[in-house]
């Protein structure tokens, strides 16, 4: 069943069209390629995909759970986890862009 889940999504992976229009990556790209690694077990293979999908996973949980639970410095936390998730989506957009120039 969950083979079935993965090789679904891997069929129906939609193009990213600022990649179609402009012919450069968006800073996302990545990230359906990255949560079906992730699925498959390849961690290492998730991370070059798109390194900042295991942080952005944990903020959005840790979101629901905050709304839920209404943690004491749960905003405070929230606020550091969007700093680090946009410095890394940041880099990592930076780094692909260097690449794309060489």
């Amino acid at each position: 069943m969950f083979l079935n889940i993965i090789n679904w999504l891997e069929s129906h992976t939609l193009p990213c069209l600022y990649k179609t229009f402009f012919g450069i990556e968006c800073p996302g790209c990545g990230t359906q390629r990255a949560l079906i690694d992730l699925l498959k077990g390849n961690i290492f293979e998730s991370l070059k995909a798109w390194p900042a999908l295991l942080p952005v996973m944990f903020m959005l949980v840790y979101l629901v759970l905050f709304l839920l639970f209404k943690f004491k410095n749960g905003l405070n936390i929230l606020k550091i986890a969007f700093i680090i998730n946009a410095a890394i989506i940041t880099i990592n957009y930076i780094y692909k862009l260097t690449l794309h120039l060489l």
